[in-house]
């Protein structure tokens, strides 16, 4: 699933209305897992002129960039993060933690041969699904609609809860990606 629909959908079912920390943490939540691959690929095309075909073909498979992956994308760091929040009764912390975690659930079987290692430190396995967000070989032509389709009612959940300007712009930016993700793959 792209990252604009994780963002949307972890604001939609984590955030609550009038409290702009728990808004600004679960944002921060259905982001996180990705954060590190937009950071290290950001610095990787636009800094260091590595060609995509390296960045994705390599780098990305890397056991440098897959350790990373495995850490942000644990359902064990995030899980005991999501009991320390729980325990200290930090709604932002909660509305992080779970925002991830359901990024981690909706990631985990939409990754055909892209996946990452859900259950680290515990194991490096990965699963392979049978099915891909991206990839038109593995269903994608029927997974990324249905993204597209989520997220967009996400963000009108969204609107509808808690109508501010700067709220919709941003929503109404992400969903704008989600689709515009969808349009690219499958224009």
């Amino acid at each position: 699933m792209n990252t604009p629909a994780h963002i949307l959908i972890g604001w939609a079912a984590f955030a609550r209305k009038g409290d702009a920390r728990v808004v600004a943490s679960a944002v921060l939540g259905g982001l996180a897992p990705d954060l590190s691959l937009y950071m290290m690929a950001g610095t990787s095309l636009f800094l260091l002129n590595i060609p995509p075909s390296v960045v994705f073909g390599e780098l990305y498979f890397s056991s440098t960039w897959q350790t990373i992956f495995s850490i942000d994308n644990s359902f064990i760091v995030w899980g005991i993060l999501l009991g320390i929040a729980a325990y200290r009764q930090s709604a932002a912390g909660i509305a992080l933690c779970a925002a991830a975690i359901l990024h981690l659930v909706l990631d985990l079987p939409l990754h055909h041969d892209d996946g990452r290692a859900h259950f680290w430190p515990l194991s490096n396995w990965i699963y392979e699904s049978p099915i891909s967000y991206w990839d038109r070989a593995h269903h994608a032509g029927y997974v990324a609609p249905a993204a597209a389709a989520l997220a967009t009612v996400s963000g009108f959940a969204i609107i509808k809860d808690d109508w501010r300007r700067w709220r919709t712009v941003f929503v109404v930016a992400l969903v704008g990606l989600e689709l515009f993700g969808a349009v690219v793959l499958f224009g």
